[in-house]
């Protein structure tokens, strides 16, 4: 029998992830907080439902994809949430990027309630989301992982079943460790090379072919130079998954100074008014620290 698969959240990511399912030939019953993020899904032959309960009620996988874990915890665990309506059996798949520690308190009450659930966060940002070739890291038992696998790789080019309940979102953290501080990196680089009198995008161009090439000096190595900073992934987002990084780092007693550093350039720039812009745009704070102010 074929499985009816719930969506809720239907933003710049969950609308096209939500989409591609329904080109798969799922079918699908969705819910968004404005009515006018399900009309693509409705003129594509999705249910649409008023609340995430509704969404559980009709499905057996339900996938999440919201802002941060407050939203996670309303959607899944609020008046109207999807623990409302689940049923034994189920599925909750969470492919917000939220805490580890929420995540694991949230999937021991839908165990509760007889549910599973996976946190499956996601790297690729809308143009992933769009063409179907995010990364997948996925927390939760092995069972429930295999049982969604299908509809993860619909979604996704690279899926990873990384551990437990909450391993996924860990994962999520390590990869923005790594974003974040890679891009402020190449930011110094060019600086460097400005300063120097040198050519940033020869410096560039140079350093795409050797071991300092990277996707993040194709894309905001460009972005950078040209300062154009349309969002691929909002900085405001990015300063939110900084400070999911800081809190379990936190939790845990490390010490991350580079995460922390990356965290105030992407502090700044959002108290600026930036958090719209693409999170390379912390480039700007960089110039503007060592007194080069523009592009």
């Amino acid at each position: 029998m074929t499985e009816t698969i719930g969506f809720v959240g239907l933003g710049i990511m969950g609308r096209p992830m939500a989409l591609n399912l329904v080109r798969a030939g799922h079918t699908l019953a969705v819910h968004a907080r404005r009515a006018e993020s399900m009309a693509p899904l409705a003129e594509a032959g999705a249910a649409t439902c008023d609340t995430p309960a509704d969404v559980a009620r009709q499905a057996t996988i339900i996938f999440t994809m919201v802002a941060d874990t407050p939203d996670v915890e309303e959607v899944i665990l609020g008046d109207g949430g999807i623990i409302e309506g689940v049923r034994p059996g189920s599925v909750v798949v969470d492919m917000s990027t939220i805490s580890p520690s929420a995540t694991r308190a949230m999937a021991e009450r839908l165990r509760e309630a007889g549910a599973q659930m996976l946190d499956a966060p996601v790297s690729g940002g809308d143009i992933g989301a769009r063409d179907g070739t995010l990364s997948i890291m996925v927390g939760g038992e092995p069972g429930a992982f295999e049982r969604v696998r299908p509809l993860f790789e619909i979604m996704g080019g690279n899926v990873v079943h990384i551990g437990g309940n909450g391993a996924g979102q860990v994962c999520k953290a390590c990869n923005q460790v790594v974003v974040a501080q890679t891009i402020t990196g190449i930011g110094e680089a060019l600086l460097l090379a400005e300063a120097s009198g040198v050519d940033g995008a020869r410096v560039r161009e140079a350093l795409l072919g050797g071991f300092a090439g990277s996707r993040i000096l194709e894309v905001h190595g460009r972005r950078m130079l040209d300062d154009d900073y349309a969002p691929g992934f909002k900085a405001s987002l990015h300063q939110k998954d900084m400070r999911i990084v800081l809190e379990t780092a936190h939790e845990l007693g490390l010490a991350l100074p580079g995460a922390a550093q990356v965290a105030q350039y992407l502090n700044t720039l959002v108290g600026a008014g930036d958090g719209e812009l693409d999170s390379a745009a912390v480039y700007r704070v960089q110039r503007r620290q060592n007194g080069r102010e523009g592009g």
